[in-house]
């Protein structure tokens, strides 16, 4: 049977608390996991000053996959500066490891009708790596009255090539194959020209796929009014950021919301983290929700080639209706038992 090295990143508030579950329940499944376990997030920063030594990247590059579970400070907290983690640890990742691909699914769970809406079953696919979060701009004369600041986008052909031929591929792999582009090409005249002219032309070699087109207001309003018109859509950084957010609260709530962030050509560990923060609040309380990080799990052994384990833990998360009260602990318990 294969082992894998898994790097695990509990992180910040509740993240140590749900990757612990997390690995409960892929242990029930007889996986092999050899995991390393790295101090990185908030409080590494606050103590050390480091974010993400080149060391401990080099290591993970060596790793099969890498599950992560929340890193942040409290909300409110001027100890960590905006922007620290954020670039300096989650977008390092992403950019070093080449995880181009953001897949997030969206499933409604058993039970569960609060908007009074068809259920959901849909995945976004989100280039992860470029747009708005590339890193592109500066600021000029910061602090005075002309302070001036630029935030460029970045889009390339090969980046957006390469994610929106993911995205035919899963669509193809789907019952509805069907797969929408959500971006702004009315405003955005430059880089959703680039992404429509490169959607309109792959599309050619998939004849089998329905295509479809949403600008991303619109994309918001059908989410909540009518969101079983999706199947799969794929979008650039930003509009993926916040367009999965919405699609969280519709479908059961961002903390059942998994996602991995991928590079399919394997050069690299691909990452798994569930959607939701760092949640300080509720640290230590036991009664942080673990399902959405159970859920990157499976997406992770998924992606690993351990289908029937991935397959196993996802019917157990579809079957199992939260109880009223029940500790974090417990749920990971439940399903385990179920797996």
């Amino acid at each position: 049977m294969a082992r894998y090295k898994v790097g695990l990143i509990g992180g910040d508030g509740i993240g140590p608390e749900v990757i612990g579950e997390t690995i409960k329940v892929i242990a029930a499944t007889g996986v092999k996991l050899d995991t390393v376990v790295y101090d990185l997030g908030a409080d590494r920063y606050l103590r050390t000053g480091e974010v993400l030594p080149d060391d401990t990247l080099i290591e993970i590059k060596a790793l099969d996959a890498v599950l992560l579970g929340a890193v942040g400070p409290p909300i409110g907290s001027t100890q960590v500066p905006s922007g620290i983690l954020e670039r300096g640890l989650l977008l390092k990742l992403r950019f070093e490891l080449d995880l181009y691909v953001n897949m997030r699914p969206f499933v409604t769970p058993k039970g569960w009708n609060r908007f009074n809406i068809d259920p959901i079953d849909m995945v976004v696919i989100r280039e992860n790596t470029e747009g708005s979060y590339a890193g592109e701009g500066g600021l000029l004369r910061k602090g005075t009255k002309q302070e001036v600041a630029t935030q460029g986008s970045v889009n390339t052909r090969f980046g957006v090539e390469r994610v929106i031929r993911y995205a035919f591929e899963l669509a193809s792999s789907r019952p509805r194959k069907h797969l929408s582009l959500v971006h702004k090409t009315n405003v955005l005249t430059y880089a959703g020209d680039l992404w429509q002219r490169t959607f309109n032309e792959v599309a050619k070699e998939y004849p089998d796929i329905e295509t479809a087109y949403s600008h991303v207001d619109a994309a918001c309003i059908h989410m909540v009014e009518s969101p079983s018109r999706y199947d799969v859509i794929v979008t650039d950084n930003l509009f993926g950021d916040i367009l999965t957010d919405l699609c969280g609260a519709v479908s059961g709530g961002i903390g059942l919301a998994a996602s991995a962030n991928l590079n399919p050509d394997r050069t690299g560990p691909s990452l798994f983290e569930p959607v939701h923060g760092a949640a300080h609040d509720i640290v230590g309380t036991g009664i942080a929700n673990p399902m959405a990080a159970i859920r990157s799990g499976a997406l992770m052994l998924e992606f690993l080639g351990e289908t029937q384990a991935a397959g196993r833990i996802n019917a157990a998360l579809e079957a199992y209706e939260i109880p009223e009260g029940i500790k974090t602990s417990a749920i990971g318990d439940a399903i385990a038992e179920r797996v």
